[in-house]
């Protein structure tokens, strides 16, 4: 998948079929609008090519922080070419791209007579103040030589699949109905960072997580993960581990701020600096607060002993 720096580089980038969206997934109702994509431009023998916004449009429009990824934008870049998508444009947003009219975004791709069909969701709106619905635009659609081609949107067990969603059911601690939506288990990559050295002190050594932007997280409690990382590619990680994942403030220590922190299982090495995935299975906990440190390790040897039967460790 190759990159082009806007929507107007697309004129001499040859036929292609698009669709638009955040895809920070992407989850499964992107998968079937990336699979719409990828047959179409088979059809017309043209390029699969998927459109998002830089900055997100929230930081633009609302001046507030754009919701939280529900995954790190490598491993969602690589996902998406996997999709097999020939194109990704990451479109500069700001208050006069976001004043155009539908009919004048269409208008600028297919300014180089190379769009053949713009895949939405029946849900889809474009333009300023998102007037542009994919039926509405049909017509102008037409006029430039193109198609319009709807999809609707996906449920799963009879629920609706979107991103908003999907940060619920994490917030909620409800992995499971997440996992089902977003077609895999919720999870982060985050940078190894140096704490303050207290769970070594407890005998159970952690890797503190630093995020360079705002992940989707889930409940605070204490989860059996699975740990990746190394290689060069993020969906086939050099190496693997099973590991106790604890989220929140730790209330024990009265610490400041969340934090998620990972303890390997049989590893013990410097990982510092390192990228590490961290793949959320289950939720054995909640948070606790303990009368004293030694009755936290208690509980925590007891968790590691239960993360070892639930993983198979």
């Amino acid at each position: 998948m190759r990159t082009l720096p806007d929507i107007d580089a697309l004129a001499a980038a040859g036929p292609f079929v698009a669709t638009i969206g955040m895809f920070d997934g992407p989850h499964r109702g992107h998968e079937r609008l990336l699979a719409t994509v990828v047959r179409e431009a088979e059809r017309r023998a043209a390029s699969p090519t998927i459109i998002t916004f830089v900055p997100h449009p929230d930081a633009v429009l609302r001046a507030s922080p754009p919701p939280p990824l529900l995954s790190d934008p490598t491993e969602a870049r690589a996902r998406l070419a996997e999709a097999g998508l020939a194109w990704f444009v990451p479109q500069p947003f700001g208050r006069a791209f976001a004043a155009q009219p539908a009919e004048a975004f269409l208008g600028r791709l297919a300014a180089g007579g190379n769009l053949r069909a713009l895949v939405l969701t029946s849900e889809s709106r474009l333009g300023r103040d998102r007037s542009g619905s994919a039926t509405g635009l049909r017509p102008s659609a037409r006029e430039l030589g193109a198609e319009i081609v709807v999809v609707e949107p996906l449920s799963v067990g009879g629920e609706r699949v979107s991103s908003s969603r999907i940060r619920q059911l994490m917030a909620a601690g409800r992995l499971g109905q997440a996992g089902r939506l977003l077609g895999r288990r919720p999870a982060v990559i985050g940078t190894v960072v140096h704490g303050d050295g207290r769970g070594r002190g407890l005998g159970f050594p952690t890797a503190n997580l630093a995020f360079d932007a705002p992940v989707a997280l889930p409940a605070d409690g204490i989860y059996a993960a699975r740990v990746s990382w190394g290689g060069s590619d993020p969906l086939r990680p050099a190496r693997r581990a099973d590991g106790a994942a604890s989220l929140g403030v730790r209330p024990t220590f009265g610490a400041d701020g969340r934090l998620l922190e990972v303890f390997l299982l049989d590893l013990d090495e410097d990982l510092y600096g390192r990228r590490l995935r961290v793949e959320f299975v289950r939720r054995l906990r909640g948070e606790r607060r303990f009368a004293s440190s030694e009755a936290l390790v208690v509980q925590m040897g007891r968790d590691v002993a239960r993360i070892r039967s639930l993983l198979g460790g």
